[in-house]
C-alpha cells in the first residue's frame, strides 16, 4: 500500500479513498421488472445491501430492440439491445440531489438456428432464441450498472463526505 500511495494513487473504498461513503450507504429502489432486477442486483452486488442507507438511487431504465441481421429471407437473425439508464442519487436526511446523470451500452444476440434449407430460410429455436435474448438483456443491465458505480465513484469526491 505504501508504493500505491507513493504515487498518488488511493484505493476508491479505502478509509481516505473517495469513494469511502459509498459502500454499504447507497439504497438502491426496488426493481419493478426482469430488467430492473437485473439492474437493482449488479447495484447491490458492486455498492453492497445498506442496514441504514445514507443514500437513495432511483433509476429509470429505457430499452430498444433493432434486428441487425437479416436472411435474404427477410428474416431477422441477429438484434442489438440498446439500453439506456437516467439515475439519480439523492441524500435520504435531507432529500438533496447529490448527482444525476445518464449511461447507455448496447448488447447484442443471435437467433438460436437458421434453417438454411427450407425456402425461404427460417428460424425454428425459439427456446434458444428466448434465451439468448434473456441473457443479452440481464447482460446490458449488468454493463449499466457497472457504469452508474463508475459514474458514483468518479463523482464522489465532489459529494461524499
Amino acid at each position: 500500500m505504501a508504493g500505491l500511495s507513493a504515487c498518488g494513487y488511493t484505493p476508491a473504498y479505502a478509509p481516505d479513498g473517495p469513494a469511502r461513503g459509498l459502500r454499504v450507504q447507497v439504497a438502491v429502489d426496488p426493481p419493478t421488472d426482469r430488467n430492473s432486477f437485473d439492474l437493482v442486483a449488479q447495484l447491490e452486488q458492486r455498492l453492497g445491501r445498506p442496514e441504514t442507507p445514507r443514500y437513495r438511487l432511483s433509476y429509470k431504465i429505457d430499452t430498444v430492440r433493432e434486428g441487425v441481421g437479416v436472411t435474404p429471407g427477410q428474416e431477422i437473425v441477429r438484434y442489438n439491445v440498446f439500453g439506456k439508464v437516467r439515475y439519480v442519487l439523492r441524500d435520504i436526511a435531507t432529500g438533496r440531489e447529490v448527482t444525476s446523470g445518464s449511461t447507455d451500452t448496447f448488447t447484442g444476440y443471435s437467433v438460436g438456428s437458421v434453417d438454411v434449407t427450407a425456402t425461404p430460410p427460417n428460424t425454428n429455436a425459439t427456446v434458444a432464441t428466448l434465451s439468448a435474448e434473456r441473457d443479452a438483456y440481464a447482460r446490458l443491465m449488468v454493463a449499466l450498472a457497472d457504469q452508474i458505480v463508475t459514474r458514483l465513484i468518479a463523482t464522489s469526491p465532489s459529494w461524499a463526505q
